[in-house]
């Protein structure tokens, strides 16, 4: 392996951006090391003004602003070394613009920029606008994934319906890192990855390509979907130096947050990646030749998304994580604030955590499902098999912290797990990293060895990626 190899990877989350310089490092365990890195938060939010309420909408100029902001904060010397750019985001969300007009490329103060020019605003993943009404009457995909509010087709039919004019004014369209790519490369046409094609709907993975006859027929504006190409690929070279980066340096397809994220500490094919931070997420990378059966199944708990070399990650993803913990000590606060008495929040999450170390086992049963779950919208939670031996806070917070972990394990058992080849769970999220209950309850659901402590980062994944494909070119 190469050292010295530089790559930049960027990931243009929802609230924030973030880049990351690898350098390839032959001795070290990993095979490279993170060089600098650095995070701003986007503030990008704006009110939309054809959804009302319900829209999620983000301004492109903020989100690039804090982009700039990052690659000036870090070392210029190590940029000029940079061989590849490796760019990962935000799923779901569509952004328009206008081919030849996305950008311009202005000389700033230090660097060359570029800056939004016919651009639309971002529709995020979290925006609401299509009731399941409005998306019961839209055709069946032709897919293995069902359509959802939010998703970069389903926002294109709300459009058709509710503003036709707005498209008028487009030719083009693209994920946020799409639309980074594109402008970073010139590119006439956006070029987009499966891993993204897939999460806007009306993509079939198997035969790599848009529904276009049922989209056609449907009236869809098939004109602006983008091509396909595969993930981390070269989508082209930079058309212009960009601060200390040379001109014509690679540029490859655009990721999936998800799937750079669960790359970024996926060591070997056979580990597993659970990161456990707000919510939950766990994923495999499923055996070789493996094919989702190709009928929407909103029910099933797991879900199947494109990964790398035509593969697919299978994805437990639980809304129920360590947002279920801040809920439960917000109660405690809020009950003891009713009694009279004041505590501060990290107060009481580090005694009840103490407590429940010293509380190794309990009979309590808690679902933490508060907030439901994606296969099952209408489930609450619940408390069962109470006793008054069991009512210490040890003991309750000993069973949120096994309930959480049961609820993922319900979705996606340990023998699940062995039956696609898992060796390892590599155990990772701000959670479960500060929580020493979580990671025992882990260690006892899913009883394989555990590695703690590697950080999910998509950055640091879309950089990787780039650093391997250029080590292969070097190699062939």
């Amino acid at each position: 392996m190469a050292s010295g190899l530089v790559t930049l990877g960027i990931d243009l989350g929802t609230t924030s951006v973030k880049v990351a310089l690898l350098e390839a490092a032959p001795g070290h365990p990993s095979g490279f090391v993170v060089l600098a890195s650095c995070a701003r938060a986007s503030r990008a939010e704006a009110e939309s003004e054809a959804a009302g309420p319900q829209g999620r909408e983000q301004d492109v100029s903020r989100i690039i602003q804090a982009l700039n902001e990052c690659l000036a904060a870090l070392p210029q010397q190590q940029l000029r070394k940079v061989r590849a750019i490796g760019v990962s985001g935000q799923m779901h969300g569509i952004v328009f613009w206008k081919t030849g007009q996305g950008c311009v490329w202005t000389e700033g103060e230090a660097a060359p920029v570029f800056k939004p020019r016919a651009v639309s605003y971002l529709v995020t993943w979290q925006d609401g606008r299509c009731s399941s009404e409005f998306l019961a009457s839209l055709p069946q995909p032709e897919s293995h994934l069902s359509v959802a509010t939010g998703f970069g087709c389903a926002t294109i039919f709300w459009l058709l319906k509710n503003s036709p004019d707005f498209l008028k004014s487009y030719d083009a369209a693209g994920t946020i890192q799409d639309y980074v790519v594109a402008m970073l490369c010139g590119l006439p046409r956006p070029l987009m990855s499966d891993q993204n094609a897939a999460s806007w709907g009306y993509f079939n993975t198997q035969g790599q390509s848009w529904n276009l006859e049922i989209l056609r027929v449907s009236g869809f504006p098939v004109h602006m979907l983008p091509n396909i190409a595969e993930p981390g690929s070269v989508a082209g070279r930079t058309s212009h130096s960009w601060f200390e980066i040379p001109k014509g340096t690679q540029v490859g397809v655009a990721m999936g947050d998800l799937q750079a994220s669960v790359y970024s500490c996926m060591g070997q094919r056979t580990d597993a990646v659970l990161n456990i931070s707000t919510s939950v997420q766990l994923a495999a990378s499923m055996p070789s030749g493996f094919q989702p059966v190709q009928i929407p199944d909103p029910a099933a708990p797991v879900a199947y998304f494109p990964y790398f070399d035509r593969t697919y990650l299978g994805v437990a993803a639980s809304l129920n994580g360590g947002n279920v913990l801040a809920t439960f000590v917000h109660m405690l606060v809020q009950w003891m604030a009713d009694l009279g008495l004041e505590v501060e929040e990290s107060t009481v999450y580090s005694r009840m955590i103490q407590a429940a170390a010293q509380q190794r086992d309990t009979c309590l049963n808690i679902t933490p499902t508060v907030l439901g779950e994606r296969h099952l919208p209408d489930q609450l939670a619940s408390v069962t098999r109470i006793s008054s031996s069991d009512l210490s806070l040890g003991h309750v917070t000993r069973a949120l912290c096994r309930g959480i972990v049961q609820n993922l394990h319900s979705m996606l058992p340990v023998q699940q797990l062995k039956e696609w080849g898992v060796e390892r769970v590599m155990g990772s999220g701000s959670a479960l990293s500060r929580n020493e209950v979580l990671k025992q309850e882990v260690q006892r659901a899913f009883p394989l060895p555990m590695s703690f402590g590697q950080d999910v980062d998509a950055a640091v994944g879309a950089a990787l990626v780039m650093l391997q494909r250029s080590l292969h070119q070097k190699e062939s």
